[in-house]
């Protein structure tokens, strides 16, 4: 029964990376809501996986303890480098998020208390399944109310026209530094669950490219509400193990639907879904 087994344990896996990738997704929403395009989520999530890593591994806290601890770790870190990051805008917060990953990968790759460019293994798995898709759904709802709110209103706002939205009142910086540490809650707390589900994490899992993988996961679903991100992120999870069988040839095919997406759906998936008054306007 041994194949059972491994066939057990690959979907297991499968659910454990989209429950991960949809509160991944939603991280990036958060900032694309407020027309902020910052790539910090993979930092994010890096930082909520290493601490509570570490202290389940040095210091031996129980999962329930360094779980609140994968949002607080990432949420000062946010707080930190959120006041002069969040001045630039475009590609050039972009740049700016992106070099603070790499500053953070580095810093995995050369401390030996983080386990080097060998990372950390051993991690207890104690990240029950049910929890990954509650706190998902809890996300969701949360998001789904807030979009209905004023404070949603006002993130609209400021997604289609900063300058109209300072003339109502709305306190721009608040709601950039609201909104990015919102991000870094949902990525450390990804971040915790998949360290903890999977027993290992390195470096290479919260570079450059996974930075830019979440990205696409909120492209494609688009960000007229918080299900059209989590459906994008399930897609692009889904579609490697969908064409696994065409070998190396999948990844080229998964690159093209993403084109594709972009191309033909620019406001994702489902923003043919959403009532006229939240559905994504051009980014400020």
């Amino acid at each position: 029964m041994a194949w059972f087994d491994d066939l057990l344990f690959t979907y297991q896996n499968l659910a454990v990376a989209l429950g991960v990738n949809g509160l991944l997704a939603l991280s990036m929403y958060v900032v694309l809501a407020v027309g902020q395009l910052s790539l910090g989520q993979a930092a994010f999530m890096g930082l909520g996986a290493y601490s509570s890593a570490l202290m389940s591994l040095q210091l031996g806290w129980p999962f329930w303890a360094v779980l609140p601890l994968s949002c607080v770790v990432p949420v000062l870190f946010a707080l930190a480098v959120g006041g002069p990051t969040l001045r630039l805008n475009g590609v050039y917060l972009a740049i700016a998020t992106i070099g603070l990953g790499e500053v953070l990968r580095g810093v995995y790759l050369n401390v030996d208390v983080l386990g080097g460019a060998m990372g950390l293994s051993g991690i207890p798995e104690a990240a029950p399944l049910w929890l990954i898709y509650a706190m998902l759904a809890l996300a969701v709802l949360v998001l789904w109310q807030v979009g209905k709110s004023g404070i949603g209103r006002a993130m609209e706002a400021m997604r289609l026209d900063e300058t109209a939205a300072l003339s109502m009142g709305v306190n721009i910086r608040r709601y950039r530094l609201a909104t990015l540490c919102a991000s870094a809650v949902l990525a450390g707390l990804a971040g915790a669950l998949s360290a903890h589900s999977t027993d290992f994490i390195g470096p290479n899992d919260f570079g450059f490219e996974p930075a830019v993988t979440i990205l696409s996961f909120a492209l494609l679903g688009g960000i007229g509400s918080p299900f059209a991100p989590v459906l994008g992120a399930w897609l692009l999870t889904l579609l490697p193990e969908v064409l696994r069988p065409l070998a190396d040839v999948r990844l080229v095919m998964n690159g093209a639907v993403i084109v594709v997406a972009v191309l033909f759906l620019p406001r994702g998936l489902l923003a043919w879904r959403m009532p006229r008054h939240v559905r994504p306007g051009r980014a400020a």
